[in-house]
Parts: structure tokens; C-alpha cells; sequence
């Protein structure tokens, strides 16, 4: 039975991947990187430092890790605050519907907290969540389980009574080590990914309503 959801956020919750895109392109221009559309796809579900950490080892960079979050931020916040930004459709519904039939909801997600925090305040959403937990925080991101086990062992439920909604290929991998039931879905703006470790993939979150969803796993 279903006690728990464990949220990723960006493009599970809000459309922020397009901002995303647009922050790190910038800062690759601001250090004269090419990077190609694999290598990019290759990033999603990552934190910002364990990608820069990459790129600085990956084009022999000699600015630091550091450094490129600190570029790849600045852009962000700009965007953050003059594009319009929409949570995606029909996640607020889900988030509702799972609250009001008691299922304990954590997002779980590789961004930054100061990130979380802007899009729950933002969209009002500390309301519906017990727990927020930033993969930045953490020794290990995404492939790796450690944020969904955290984020499960936070609910006082066990994890065959958790569920993990996903987008990206990093994400899913880190939900099927962790043991725990993966839906993926397939958000328009999280393209080159892998879902076939998904136990359930879906294009709209109508196909996961409580009714439909609570007893699956």
C-alpha cells in the first residue's frame, strides 16, 4: 500500500530545465567550452558541483569547480526571476489528491536547497511536503541511491511503501538501486533519457492518481 511519495523537482514539479539549459550555456560561453547535446543530456538528475567537477576534469579547465557554480548561479537567478515559470501540468492536482488521502510527500531532488526552497515559495508548496532534500548536500549524487534512501528513511515508512517520481536517466538508476518503485516520466523538456528501469512510465500524471496508483506496489 501506498504511504509515501519521494519527489524529484525539476521537470517532475516545475519546468525549470529550459532556465537550467540556458544558465549552463551561458556559463560554457563564459569559459569557452563546447559541450555537445550528449554530454549535456548525460548531466540530468546531476548537482551543479558534481557536473562542474566534471567539466573542469573533462576540458582540462583551469578554473575551478567552484568557480563554474558560481558562473552557472548568477545566470540562473536571473532567469529565475524575469521568465515565467509554470509548475507542470497536472502535478499540483497529484500533490493534492496524494496529500488529502494522508500519503507523506519528500521531494528529493539535485538542486541546490536555496533552489528548493524559491520554487516551494514560489508555488506555495511547503504546505503539501514533510521533507526537502538537496542531492548538493550529500556525498553522493545522483546515480547514486543515497538521496531516495534518506528521502524514504525520513517518512518512518518502509521503502516497499515509497514511491519515487523521476524524469531523467540518473534519477531512475539512483530509485532502482535504492529498491524503491520508479515511475518515470516523460517530460517534454528531459530528452536523451533512459527510462528502462522505470517499474511504470507515463506521460501525464492523470495515469498516477491515488485510485489508480495505491495499491501497484
Amino acid at each position: 500500500m501506498l504511504k509515501a511519495v519521494l519527489f524529484d523537482m525539476d521537470g517532475v514539479i516545475v519546468d525549470t530545465e529550459p532556465l537550467h539549459r540556458k544558465a549552463y550555456h551561458q556559463m560554457f560561453d563564459d569559459v569557452n567550452i563546447n559541450v555537445d547535446e550528449d554530454l549535456y543530456a548525460s548531466f540530468t538528475g546531476q548537482s551543479t558541483i558534481n557536473i562542474c567537477k566534471r567539466l573542469v576534469d573533462y576540458f582540462d579547465l583551469n578554473e575551478s569547480p567552484e568557480e563554474l557554480v558560481s558562473l552557472k548561479r548568477k545566470h540562473y537567478k536571473i532567469f529565475f526571476k524575469n521568465d515565467d515559470l509554470e509548475l507542470i501540468d497536472g502535478v499540483l492536482d497529484r500533490i493534492q489528491d496524494y496529500h488529502s488521502n494522508d500519503v507523506k510527500l519528500v521531494v528529493a531532488s539535485s538542486a541546490s536547497m536555496q533552489g528548493i526552497k524559491q520554487i516551494f515559495e514560489r508555488f506555495d508548496l511547503n504546505q503539501y511536503f514533510s521533507a526537502k532534500f538537496s542531492g548538493a548536500d550529500l556525498k553522493k549524487s545522483k546515480p547514486h541511491p543515497e538521496i531516495f534512501i534518506k528521502a524514504a528513511e525520513s517518512t518512518g515508512f518502509s521503502k516497499s511503501e515509497c514511491l519515487v517520481i523521476e524524469d531523467s536517466t540518473n534519477g531512475i538508476k539512483a530509485a532502482h538501486s535504492a529498491g524503491i518503485y520508479c515511475v518515470g516520466f516523460k517530460s517534454p523538456h528531459s530528452s536523451h533519457q533512459d527510462y528502462s528501469l522505470a517499474n511504470k512510465i507515463i506521460t501525464s500524471f492523470e495515469e498516477i492518481s491515488y485510485t489508480k496508483i495505491a495499491n501497484i506496489i
